[in-house]
């Protein structure tokens, strides 16, 4: 199988699931997502200095 062919599955896959699931999630917030999502990884990278202080 070739990368182009592999791509082309894929993309039809992907195409089908769409239409037969309608799409977005509605109780998906994407403000709310990326806000948690970014709250984590300023948290990461909070303990993270904390950590690898010179000592």
């Amino acid at each position: 199988m070739s990368l182009s062919s592999t791509a082309q599955s894929l993309v039809l896959l992907a195409s089908e699931g769409a239409e037969t699931h309608g799409g977005n999630h509605d109780s998906l917030n994407p403000y709310l997502t990326g806000g948690g999502a970014l709250v984590v990884l300023l948290l990461m990278l909070w303990v993270t200095t904390r950590l690898n202080r010179d000592r």
